[in-house]
């Protein structure tokens, strides 16, 4: 296939050429006149799967043919024809080697906590299963690192060189199965030294790698130097200056740079840029673009070169012709003009690709896509944490470790994995009645015993069997202590099938059936044969490894996807050919993405050792970038913000555009306006897709219901709403509407008020019959019982006790003037007062009632500010409608009395009392202002106007959403409406 050559022998593609089909073109155009086992003895090794397919796709698309032997270039064994892998070890599964050396971390933190905190555990020895797998791959052993001479022998510096001997016996023949990248690195030394003695005579050509680490490097170099062997590199930069490739030799200056790792090869092989020959004639889509791309892209230390070679470029509108650019406001208008050219693509038959490292980006773009009933190739799949199993996994390991919350435990029951055994509907009908009662009564943490009273109450057998399932399942998870890990997953895995098997006896689990589940049970295995390499470990230490473990797995779409409408990662678009290209997310911590940080070694230590450095996957990202936008035609697409912050552009987006406009004499500045005005005309189109058509808006509600609709009876609170915001009593009262109690009850002001008035009754009643107790200590003895009881949040007891203790000693000075005027009666009584002539009913419950001489005290217990004199007189009269009940005889048991004072009781900043101004506005008046206002709400004309009059204008009420507020403002003419 090749003439004979001394030289090793590397043949390249230009960016934007279709990679696979310049492959298979020259493969049956050189071998159309030969025997057909001719092609079939070629040895055609490509990077991925996907790219072998598409190349047998593309040779069954002409006539009949025998295929070249197409192999995986992480398949090396099939090279050697069975003779690589005499005395080699299969190699370690991931999963054991992160365990041992996750166990190694946690020793060495052990013995230096100053190096990393605990919480950091996983991330180091992810980061050293890294850097163990880029010594192995690139030949570097750990003895090479601790000979680096080190000017700044610092503390952590001389720990990080102690541990890394540690792993030492990983490098060393120990018999010990290998890790994956040493096996391969071994595996393709083997191949070297063999095609050496006896090299294949027949083609070997390897195809579509950049040789970016060193087992793919050593070997591609050994494959040029076959007598038939021969490489095909994908973006090679033709146009980059024959002299600009010298300046490419310094790693510290140009590992960022896209053709960096092919003058790496050119060096090792002893080539010069002249030796790279094209693979055929293909001309690229667009060679003006090439050459642009290649000038705005050349080394930082040479841009000056911008300048005097820019003008070279002539006009940069064909350079620019196909291209556009979309600048968005936001990540979803983004999501969405891209989703739009795709829909466009589809529907013309072309094949559209979006590429981006941004799995958020294409997330939303699969999502907008769905709205058409879109499917795309998504090369990536769907992470194995957010699938259905995935989700149920994390939820159920999370008990182990926090516990049963009132969230948890719905998010459990809801899930579509819940209770698929049998009997799947009562199984929800009895989470609905289960979750209404526990927003409305239940602790925000239940235990088995509420769940059981709950179950009870419904005097139902089937409701009892599913609540002792629930038991059985979701309390008393908590995992107290170090287990070992096989006895922690053997734990989560049983009690994850019971929770899918549900409470149906007999019924079988389908946890595993779906593909997620097969996928992850597959994980879980490895995981569980592993599990001998770890270490005890506590609930918290099982869940966080346990979603790290996780995380590395995905799953693969069943569905059939659209055949033109593909996503894919960076590097499939090295090797892929599509008409249209998405460059989404181009903007810096995307694409590229930011170096992880290295807690072992820094850029110079690695540099020296011999190492990769942290530009390297920049330097990747960069050679897909430039392969990519030398399509036909291409989008760069950004997000002006992501997150309500503000993003900084892909650096390789500022060079191009920064070129551009500083050419104005090549129509740079215009191009570029073209490229906005293109992209600008698609955001149009998606802001006026997620633009609601126009709804005028609502006028401020007053509803005029009929009058037998409206309230009959009010407590002595709801007076202060009725008067402030009458449409709430109209939704609540009339539309019976009443809120939802959150699921997870909160330490608020309600929850508050009722734990202190709680303590303060006990407290009172307590010191009423034992005086000698009125101290202190009794008040923070029955406040330390009232919170341990009713409050479960233990930040939220230490701030409510810490307030009882401030007011303690004002508290108990007061009260002991309080009860030398008069003594405590009642506590939480009940009254009422009646209107016969309207119908109508107040009711009322009196904090406390203290019997005078010459009449009756009332207080009420106030844990907020309690309300001047002005707003009891004009809007909160609750103690002045009390007063008026006590002196009609409206309390239970007490007879009508003389209300001689009024007070709150202040529990809060300002502790102590403010009296209800009943010397003037005395309980008659008070009851003849009552009576106007229950009778103009009666009147068939009278609206319930909402927000009426609001203590401040930025105070939310529950039914503003229904009354449609913000449509409309406080300032605006009322709208009554007549309801029949």
């Amino acid at each position: 296939m090749f003439e004979p050559s001394e030289r090793p022998r590397i043949f390249a593609l230009p960016p934007g050429a279709d990679f696979p089909s310049a492959i298979v073109a020259r493969l049956t155009r050189d071998f159309a006149n030969r025997p057909p086992e001719a092609l079939a003895r070629v040895d055609l090794i490509v990077n991925t799967s996907r790219m072998a397919r598409r190349i047998a796709a593309l040779f069954d698309e002409g006539g009949a043919i025998l295929l070249p032997r197409i192999r995986l270039l992480s398949d090396l064994s099939m090279l050697g024809d069975g003779a690589l892998d005499g005395d080699l070890i299969a190699p370690v599964p991931p999963i054991r080697r992160r365990l041992e050396l996750t166990r190694l971390v946690s020793r060495f933190l052990d013995q230096a906590p100053d190096f990393a905190p605990r919480a950091a555990l996983y991330d180091l020895a992810d980061s050293l299963a890294a850097l163990l797998g880029e010594m192995q791959g690139e030949g570097v052993p750990p003895s090479a690192i601790a000979a680096l001479d080190v000017e700044d022998q610092s503390g952590h510096w001389a720990r990080t060189k102690a541990f890394l001997e540690i792993v030492q016996h990983y490098f060393d023949e120990t018999g010990e199965p290998p890790d994956a990248e040493a096996l391969q690195r071994r595996r393709a030394e083997r191949l070297a030294a063999l095609w050496q003695e006896a090299p294949p005579q027949h083609p070997v050509i390897l195809a579509g790698s950049t040789g970016s680490r060193g087992a793919t490097r050593l070997l591609m170099e050994a494959v040029a130097r076959l007598p038939q062997g021969a490489l095909v590199l994908p973006g090679f930069d033709f146009d980059l200056p024959v002299g600009l490739w010298e300046t490419l030799d310094n790693a510290l200056l140009a590992e960022d740079h896209p053709q960096f790792r092919y003058r790496t090869l050119m060096t090792n092989l002893g080539l010069a840029r002249e030796d790279i020959m094209r693979w055929d004639d293909t001309a690229p889509p667009s060679p003006a673009r090439n050459r642009l791309i290649s000038l705005a892209l050349r080394p930082a230390p040479v841009t000056d070169q911008w300048l005097s070679d820019g003008p070279a470029l002539g006009d940069l509108h064909p350079a620019a012709e196909g291209m556009s650019l979309i600048e968005a406001t936001s990540q979803r208008e983004e999501a969405t003009a891209i989703a739009l050219r795709l829909r466009k693509a589809a529907e013309d038959g072309t094949t559209a690709a979006l590429i981006t490292p941004d799995r958020m980006l294409s997330r939303q773009v699969a999502a907008a896509l769905d709205r058409w009933n879109i499917l795309p190739d998504d090369s990536a799949g769907q992470p194995l944490p957010l699938s259905p199993v995935g989700r149920l996994l994390r939820h159920v390991a999370a008990l182990f470790d926090e516990g049963l919350s009132a969230e948890s435990l719905l998010t459990l029951l809801k899930h579509p994995l819940t209770h698929m055994g049998a009997d799947r509907g009562n199984h929800l009908r009895f989470t609905r009645d289960l979750e209404l009662h526990l927003r409305r009564w239940a602790p925000p943490y239940p235990d088995a015993d509420d769940l059981r009273a709950w179950a009870i109450k419904q005097d139902d057998a089937d409701v009892t069997r599913w609540a002792e399932w629930l038991c059985s399942c979701f309390t008393g998870q908590e995992t107290v202590g170090e287990q070992p890990l096989s006895a922690m997953l053997e734990t989560h895995l049983a009690l994850c099938a019971r929770i899918s098997k549900g409470s149906t006896p007999g019924a079988a689990a389908h946890l595993w059936a779906e593909r997620d589940g097969k996928e992850a049970r597959k994980l879980l295995d490895q995981l569980a044969e592993a599990a001998d390499a770890a270490d005890p470990l506590s609930a918290r230490a099982y869940s966080d490894l346990f979603g790290s473990i996780l995380a590395t797995g995905e799953v693969r779409r069943v569905e059939e996807p659209h055949p033109h409408i593909l996503i894919w990662g960076t590097l499939e678009a090295r090797v892929q050919g599509a008409d249209l290209v998405i460059l989404g997310g181009l903007n810096e911590g995307s694409w590229p993405e930011m170096p992880a940080p290295d807690p072992w070694l820094n850029r110079q230590m690695r540099h020296r050792a011999g190492l990769l450095l942290p530009e390297r996957r920049i330097g990747l990202s960069a050679h897909d970038f430039q392969q990519a936008i030398a399509a036909k035609e291409v989008w760069l697409t950004r997000a002006i913000k992501t997150d309500d912050a503000e993003t900084v552009p892909s650096r390789w987006v500022n060079r191009l555009l920064n070129l551009m406009q500083g050419l104005p004499e090549q129509h740079g500045e215009d191009a570029v306006k073209a490229m906005k005005n293109r992209g600008d005309e698609w955001r149009s189109l998606a802001r006026a897709l997620d633009t609601p058509d126009p709804v005028p808006p609502a006028h401020r509600p007053a509803p005029i219901p009929p009058t037998e609709a409206r309230p009959r009876r009010l407590s002595v609170t709801e007076i202060k709403t009725l008067i402030r915001d009458p449409y709430a009593i109209y939704a609540r009262r009339i539309l019976r509407l009443n809120p939802l109690d959150p699921l997870m009850r909160l330490p608020d002001a309600a929850t508050r008020g009722i734990v202190l008035h709680e303590v303060m009754e006990h407290f009172i009643k307590h010191i009423v019959a034992n005086p000698a107790d009125a101290t202190r200590d009794r008040l923070l003895e029955i406040t330390d019982a009232a919170l341990e009881g009713a409050v479960p949040w233990p930040a939220a007891r230490l701030m409510w006790r810490a307030r009882v203790e401030r007011i303690a000693d004002s508290f108990l000075a007061d009260e002991a003037n309080r009860q030398s005027r008069a003594t405590p009666l009642k506590y939480e009584v009940k009254g009422h007062a009646d209107l016969p002539q309207l119908g109508f009913t107040l009711r009322g419950t009196a904090d406390r009632i203290d019997q005078a001489d010459g009449g009756l005290i009332l207080y009420d217990y106030k844990t907020g500010s309690p309300p001047t004199k002005a707003q009891q007189k004009n809007f909160d009269k609750q103690l002045l409608l009390e007063a008026v009940i006590a002196e009609k005889g409206g309390f239970t048991d007490i007879p009508a009395s003389t209300v001689i004072a009024a007070s709150y009781i202040g529990l809060g900043a300002k502790p102590g009392e403010a009296a209800a101004p009943l010397e003037e506005t005395t309980p008659a008046q008070i009851w003849q202002e009552f009576v106007a206002l229950i009778t103009a709400y009666l009147s068939p004309d009278q609206g319930f106007l909402s927000r009426r009059a609001m203590f401040k204008s930025e105070e939310t009420g529950n039914y503003d959403q229904l009354a449609r507020y913000g449509e409309w403002d406080i300032a605006d003419d009322p709208v009554p409406e007549v309801l029949k």
